[in-house]
């Protein structure tokens, strides 16, 4: 990433532009910019807005950005390609254990759940919910009970 970014970099430089120019011009954040000359790909969250990032700062540069991303993919694919096996099959056997076997993703990169906290709150709302419930109920019934009592008491 740093022969990339490095490219960048002096390619700007050599036609005179500065980073302020280039963020109106293509509109992408100068921080983002900046981020990306100093081959600091860990800033960005979404790889693929960073790989979007890349091809239109390339094509504004004059440089050919399909090499720029070919050159990018091997990068990921050799950064990626470092995590550990014994991680992927932890994180295969979680996926087994959960039924979700459909998508299996980057132990780094996998979506959190939902934290038991959240699961506790929502089930004193359920129980709470249900004794609400019930004391309707009661009340209900002993209503219904009175009159009836009261009919039956006094006659028709």
């Amino acid at each position: 990433m740093e022969e990339i970014a490095e490219l960048l970099r002096e390619t700007r430089e050599e036609a005179g532009i500065d980073l302020d120019e280039v963020s109106k011009d293509i509109e992408i954040n100068k921080i983002a910019l900046e981020n990306i000359e100093a081959g600091k790909i860990g800033a960005f969250k979404n790889i693929f807005l960073l790989k979007d990032y890349l091809y239109n700062y390339a094509k504004y540069l004059g440089l050919n950005p399909d090499e720029i991303l070919s050159e990018f993919n091997e990068y990921v694919f050799e950064f990626t390609s470092k995590i550990p096996v014994k991680e992927i099959e932890k994180t295969l056997e979680l996926a087994a254990k959960n039924g979700d076997n459909d998508s299996v993703v980057s132990p780094y990169t996998a979506p959190k759940r939902a934290s038991k906290k959240s699961l506790y709150v929502l089930i004193y709302i359920l129980i709470f919910v249900l004794v609400i419930l019930a004391i309707f109920w009661s009340v209900n019934q002993i209503t219904i009970n009175k009159s009836s009592a009261y009919i039956i008491s006094y006659g028709k």
